[in-house]
């Protein structure tokens, strides 16, 4: 990949960032802190009990995580997909469960940074297997399933490139 196709794709990807609801932002930027361990989550993000508690909830909502990344289908056997599948709409559950992502857009994000450019054929199955069982509210179902667009829902083929820009905490971003 050339210097200008990375510098676009990075442009890319800030826009579509900046897109998100800040609450969405802030989730996201937590999450890559935890879950690619970047940072002291609870320094960062920790500043009420309860915050304290949610942090507590994602960290062992994230320990397969590093298992999760070797286990993205290689040959697309029936066995590959159920053990990757299984896991990652546990997790999809946990994150949509929190009501901070608000569609798949932001969801898919999240998780092209957690997991890489090869697991993305399999998001739109997570993402909808999640968004559909019956611990995610009625009302954030029907939000997230309609966020699914028909594009994404039946794409033949996505990139295989990797994604170039993780947002980071800023403090006086995060304090606005």
């Amino acid at each position: 990949m050339t210097l200008t196709s990375t510098a676009n794709l990075s442009i890319g990807e800030m826009r579509e960032f900046a897109g998100f609801d800040p609450s969405e932002q802030r989730y996201i930027k937590r999450s890559l802190d935890i879950g690619l361990a970047r940072s002291d989550a609870f320094k960062l993000w920790g500043t009420t009990e309860s915050d304290n508690a949610a942090i507590r909830r994602q960290y062992v909502a994230y320990q397969d995580l590093k298992a999760l990344r070797s286990m993205v289908p290689q040959d697309g056997s029936i066995g590959e997909i159920e053990r990757f599948i299984g896991k990652l709409t546990r997790m999809t559950t946990f994150d949509l469960g929190q009501e901070q992502l608000e569609s798949f857009s932001a969801f898919r994000f999240l998780y092209e940074r957690l997991l890489g450019a090869s697991a993305r054929p399999y998001l739109p199955a997570a993402f909808c297997a999640a968004a559909a069982l019956p611990m995610i509210r009625p009302q954030h179902r029907k939000v997230l399933l309609q966020s699914l667009s028909e594009a994404a829902a039946t794409a033949p083929a996505w990139s295989d490139a990797e994604p170039s820009f993780y947002p980071e905490f800023i403090e006086e971003a995060e304090a606005a």
